[in-house]
Order: structure tokens, then sequence, then C-alpha cells
């Protein structure tokens, strides 16, 4: 340690008379240093001060460079010291240096910026806004047959990437061809795992996705899984989840979905298709994904249900009956649920079967599936009196539903299992489908549905509520007493931020729900009459034309 004091002392003095051969031995002294106990001799560099003299020795011309950057490198290897080095004003000589043609100085300036910004979002904020991006993009398209440099690149972009601000940065360069160029030459499995971990982040920016899909990063990918998907080692096995898992994300970007979709010609699209009957599961849960990508609009999804896709979809899920593998069960009603979406579709589907294998994972009790069991069911019976008849009338499926309806710790499902109870009833009209939901327990549900913060929910209640009250009131009776139905019309009207259609609906179902004593008796006693004569002249003319019906309606049966 004494010999480190005596050089730190030295490059004091040299530092100031730019003798080189001095400085040089001394940056020597400090390297072995720093080499056999690095927190030690880091302490004593800052205690010296030696930190502020290393700027000037920064220069690109100077053959100290590669040392100075070497030390700051390994200093900035411990915390404490990071600061300490931002204070001493090192990062602008360090990023100036990046310009250098000298592979060595680029290697340890790299070195001791990615050190010094480890893990510390405001300096690589800080290296950002300093254009070190652009930069560093550059440098990996001069030195891609370096390796050490190209890795240098690789765990800078891994760290930036991670930050929102770099995106835009990336996507004005010429990122995507320079890692999918260096992806195509990697044999090793390492290698294409430090790329994949670049390629992840960056690929949730919907303009470097577009870019990734030009430069021809999907074909690198598909290569990949041909080349795993039948291999049995752990890499093997990585390298597949990470190839496919990164070819469903490139497919959340709208343009670059639509490009490999190619109208349903495309070869991507074809080859993804291939996965849903592999043997693979995570080929399987990357297929469905896929298609529930691809099916985000109404075009895509028609020309998918016309060609086949369903019956594919309906063969996996009943695979996984007795499997059981919930992401695989999840992604492929995910994808069936988007398919229901067009109005043509719907009537195709059912005829399909689509229905029956859905109700086939009533009895999951993973959150996730029932949430997508409960959206596809909903999308399905959308306009199809039929099918919301059929299903509505269906005790086993009402009685779940209601179950569902209560619980609390999973707001989804909760969600979902309300609008789909709303829903067999507003689509049905069916006084089957009424008793159903009655006799199991559902009227209750629908009445606090009505005070959802969604405005979509409560009026989706509303009108299930006032079609009960219009085809049974009777054997609604009780349990609209008991739900505090009148209570709860009250103060929609009462609130004035309640929307026109929950007031007009309000209205409809208060002058429903009349013809029972026992409700009736609720609404006088309430003074219904009051909130609904000040409605008479609310802006919306519907809502006003319907407060003046039910103040006639009140006054004629007060």
């Amino acid at each position: 340690m004494d010999n480190l004091s005596d050089a730190l002392e030295k490059l004091k003095l040299a530092s100031t008379d730019s003798a080189t051969d001095s400085v040089e031995s001394c940056l020597d002294c400090l390297l072995k240093a720093l080499a056999n106990n690095n927190t030690e001799a880091s302490v004593k560099i800052q205690e010296v001060g030696v930190l502020t003299l290393l700027p000037t020795l920064l220069s690109p011309q100077s053959s100290c460079t590669p040392k100075v950057a070497n030390i700051i490198a390994e200093v900035a290897k411990n915390e404490f010291m990071r600061s300490p080095c931002v204070e001493a004003g090192l990062i602008p000589p360090l990023i100036q240096l990046l310009n250098s043609a000298d592979q060595e100085v680029l290697l340890q300036t790299g070195r001791a910026l990615g050190n010094i910004c480890y893990d510390s979002h405001s300096l690589q904020a800080q290296l950002i806004s300093m254009g070190v991006i652009p930069t560093l993009v550059k440098l990996l398209g001069i030195h891609s047959h370096n390796t050490a440099l190209t890795e240098m690149c690789l765990i800078a972009f891994g760290n930036l990437a991670e930050l929102e601000s770099s995106k835009e940065q990336f996507a004005s360069t010429n990122i995507a061809e320079e890692l999918v160029r260096l992806f195509q030459k990697q044999s090793e499995h390492e290698k294409k795992e430090m790329i994949f971990e670049v390629l992840a982040p960056l690929a949730e920016n919907d303009v470097i996705k577009l870019q990734l899909v030009e430069a021809g990063l999907v074909e690198c990918l598909l290569e990949v899984v041909a080349q795993t998907v039948d291999g049995e080692r752990e890499e093997d096995i990585a390298q597949l989840k990470t190839a496919s898992d990164l070819m469903v994300l490139l497919l959340l970007g709208d343009e670059s979905m639509q490009k490999l979709f190619e109208g349903g010609k495309g070869s991507v699209f074809q080859r993804v298709l291939s996965w849903i009957p592999s043997h693979n599961h995570q080929l399987q849960l990357a297929g469905a994904l896929a298609i529930a990508n691809f099916a985000r609009n109404d075009g895509n999804c028609i020309h998918m249900v016309d060609t086949g896709i369903v019956q594919k979809l309906l063969e996996l899920l009943d695979r996984h009956v007795e499997e059981g593998n919930v992401t695989v069960q999840h992604a492929a009603l995910s994808a069936l649920r988007n398919l229901a979406i067009p109005v043509v579709n719907k009537s195709k589907m059912l005829a399909a079967g689509v229905a029956d294998v859905v109700l086939k994972f009533l009895q999951s009790e993973m959150p996730p599936v029932q949430f997508k069991l409960l959206g596809t069911l909903r999308m399905l019976i959308d306009t199809q009196a039929e099918a919301a008849d059929q299903l509505g009338t269906n005790g086993k499926l009402v009685e779940r539903l209601v179950e569902w309806c209560e619980a609390k710790d999973h707001a989804g499902v909760m969600g979902e299992s309300n609008r789909l109870l709303s829903a067999l009833i507003r689509h049905s009209k069916s006084k089957e489908v009424v008793r159903t939901v009655i006799q199991g327990g559902g009227v209750k549900h629908l009445v606090t549905m009505a005070t959802s913060e969604h405005m979509i929910m409560q009026n989706e209640a509303l009108v299930a509520l006032g079609l009960i009250a219009a085809l049974d009131l009777v054997a609604a009776e009780k349990d609209f007493v008991g739900a505090n139905l009148v209570s709860v019309l009250h103060k929609l009207l009462s609130d004035e931020r309640s929307a026109p259609e929950i007031k007009y609906n309000s209205m409809i179902l208060i002058c429903a729900v009349m013809g029972s004593e026992p409700l009736h008796k609720e609404v006088q006693s309430l003074a219904f009459i009051d909130v609904v004569s000040k409605l008479r002249a609310h802006e919306n003319k519907t809502v006003s034309h319907q407060a003046s019906l039910t103040e006639q309606r009140l006054t004629a049966q007060s």
C-alpha cells in the first residue's frame, strides 16, 4: 500500500508537467493495486484526490488514455466510488472518447461509463441525453468483429433499453439491422441470449417492432424455433421460449402484426399456425397467443374463422381439459374471445361448438382461465338470442356465475360474471332465462352491478333488471326488496353525476316495478316524484321526456 501512496503522489506531480513515462508507471502501479485489493485501493485513490486529475489525462491523443479509463472502470466497480466519479467530471470526457478509433480506448471507456452508471437510472438518462445511443450503435456496426467491444455495446444497450426515454433514440438509429445481422452470425447460446436480452426491451416499442420485422428478425426466430423444438437440453428449452415469446411480442404492434399477417397468406402466419397442433406446450402457447394478436381487427378475425382456425383452437383446448396447462388454456380462450368480436363470426363459431368446449372449463379454479372463459361466452352471445337462451337456462352455468359474482379477490372475474349474467338476459329476452337467474340467486348481484363505478356495467345491469321486472316481476319481487333495488334507483336518479342513459333506464325500471305492491310502497315512501319532476328540465330530451312519463305514472298511482 506504501507503493500505492507513492504512486498517487507521483501521479499528482507528473500530471501537472505531463511527463508521459512517469505517468504511465504510476498508472501501472494503480492498476496493480486495484487488481490486488480493489476496495482498499479505491478508498486511497479517493482520499488523495486523484479522481479530479483524471479528466485531463483522458485525452484522445494520449497513450495513457486506455489505462486511465481502465482505472476508472475498476474504481467504479465499487458503489461508493460512483458519485465521486461523477463529481470529478469524468462522464463528459469519457463520452468524447467514444468517438476514438482505438479499440482498446473504446473498450475501457465503455466499461468505465457502464460501471459509473450501473443501476442508476438518472445517470443512464444523462448518458442518453448526451447522445450516447447513436454513437454506440455506430460502434457496433464498425467493430462487430471485435467480441469484447460487441459485448460491451450489448451490455450498454441492455441497460439503456430499460429506460423509456431511450426508445425514441434507438428508433432513430439502425439498431434493428445491426442486432439482426449480429444475431445471424452467432452460433453460441450465450451470445444469442445476450442479443435476446437487448431485443426484448427494445421490441416493446412499436416503431422498433416494425424495424425488427423489416430487418428479418422473424426469420431468425423461426429458425431458432425449428432448431430447438425437439431439443431436450436446458439451453434449447430456454432458447425456444425466448424466441417464441419474442415472436408474440412483435405481433403486439399493429403495423408489424399486419405486415406479418399479409392477408392471411403470409408464410410467417402459416408457420405460427403450425405451432398450435404441436406437442410442445411452449409452442402451443405461443401459437395461441399469436392468433390472439393477429385477431385484433375484424378483417383478420373474419379471414381466420373462414379458414378453419377455430377448429384448431378447439382441438387444442380439448387436449388441455385433462392435461390442464393453465397458460395454454388462457391463451386459446383469449384467441377465441378476440375471434368472436365481429358479428358475422358469432353464429359460425357457435355452430362450430365453441360454447360447448368453453363450458368444459367451468370447473376451473384458475382466475385467469375463468376470466377469459367468461369473456369468450359474453362475446359469443352478443346479439345471438338462441345461444343466450340456451346458455341462460343452463342451471350449472348460472350457478357458477352467481358464485363468481362474489369473487371479491378477483375483480376481473367478478365483473365479467356480472356482465355475462346481464348479457344472458339482455340478449335472450327470455322468461325462462329470467327464472333461471332468479332461482340461481343472481338478482342481488345485478342490483349491486347497477352501482358499479363503470357506466357501461351500470347500464347493462339496469337493462337486465328492467327485463326481469317486465318478464317476471312476481318471481323477482322478493329479491328486489331484499337487494334494496328502489333505494339504489333513488340514489342513481338523485346523483348529478349519473349519465343520461343511467337516469333514463332507472326511470324505466321504476315504472316497471310499480306493479308490485311492496315495491310500490317503497317508491312512495322515498318521494320519487320530487326527484323525477326535477329531471323534466334535464338537458337531454330523452331523459326529460321519460321524466314527464314517469311523473304521470307516479302521480296516477299515488
